[in-house]
């Protein structure tokens, strides 16, 4: 039986069960290409190893791949289709924890100031504007912002609809004046959008998809000078503006003596413990003088902000 029937199988059946299994998908795929389309019996543990390994040092990606996998041999052994599992028994211990990177203003600035015609090719610089905005602003995942349909965005009320998100949740997200008078002057100006649900839409009316806008914003963190130093693997994320907002509300409410105590609480409860102390702007700023006034900060929850 061929790697990829197996796969296929595997897949069918978690999608009729509910899940989404798209990372999942993507991990299996690249492992049915990097064994070459071979059988379930040719699947040897040291190329399944080398798929594991990649090139760089271990990460969770690595336990991630290697969860995956244990998934589809458990569901292969358990209907005979193969005998052995080729996968370590045990993972390594973790080398490289991954530290999202925390955007200063000034480079929030530059990464808007960079925001072109030519640089946005396909989607407009108003829509790109927004959408960096939105992320920023309300703390939304990319994939919560590019699903947001002209329904959801409630102007008026200060108020984002985010539906069927993570773990298939609804919520509602408050904005701030600022940010309702950005995406009101959207709302009215978006010819594209015409006749489309979807909010944000590229020129021809269809809505942006990730890919588009992971490139867009690689050609706007190029042309800002937004970069890690050159010997981290990773570069700056669209992800991590949402990451950017929690730190930059625990760091006002800190500075402002906690009159924002509302923020607070949830900027911690979306870092968690180890994510905060991994933020260096973070860590400075708890580093101060406490400011008159300010209570200690009890323990941060555990809850990590995905």
């Amino acid at each position: 039986m061929k790697l990829r029937h197996l796969i296929k199988q595997y897949v069918t059946l978690k999608l009729s069960l509910g899940f989404r299994f798209r990372t999942e998908q993507r991990i299996l795929k690249g492992f049915d290409q990097a064994m070459g389309g071979i059988t379930l019996g040719q699947v040897r543990p040291v190329a399944v190893r080398t798929y594991l390994d990649g090139r760089g040092p271990v990460t969770l990606y690595w336990l991630r791949k290697w969860g995956t996998l244990r998934g589809l041999y458990r569901f292969a052994l358990a209907r005979g289709m193969v005998r052995r599992c080729p996968l370590p028994l045990r993972a390594p211990k973790v080398a490289v924890h991954f530290t999202p990177y925390i955007y200063s203003q000034p480079e929030l600035r530059r990464l808007l100031q960079a925001i072109t015609p030519e640089r946005t090719n396909g989607v407009s610089p108003q829509t790109v504007r927004t959408l960096l905005l939105l992320l920023y602003g309300a703390g939304l995942r990319l994939s919560e912002a590019l699903k947001l349909e002209a329904a959801d965005v409630d102007v008026r009320a200060h108020l984002l609809h985010v539906r069927h998100s993570t773990f298939f949740k609804s919520r509602l997200v408050p904005i701030g004046p600022k940010l309702a008078k950005v995406l009101a002057d959207y709302l009215a100006e978006r010819l594209a959008c015409a006749g489309s649900r979807c909010f944000l839409c590229a020129n021809q009316g269809t809505p942006v998809s990730r890919a588009t806008a992971e490139r867009i914003f690689r050609a706007l963190r190029l042309a800002a000078e937004v970069k890690r130093p050159t010997s981290c693997r990773y570069q700056p994320r669209l992800h991590d503006l949402r990451h950017t907002m929690a730190t930059h509300c625990l760091v006002n409410a800190y500075r402002t003596g906690g009159r924002c105590a509302g923020a607070t609480r949830q900027s911690l409860r979306l870092l968690g413990t180890r994510q905060s102390r991994r933020h260096p702007k973070v860590s400075d700023d708890h580093s101060r003088p406490s400011p008159a006034g300010w209570r200690p900060l009890r323990p941060l929850c555990p809850r990590r902000f995905p």
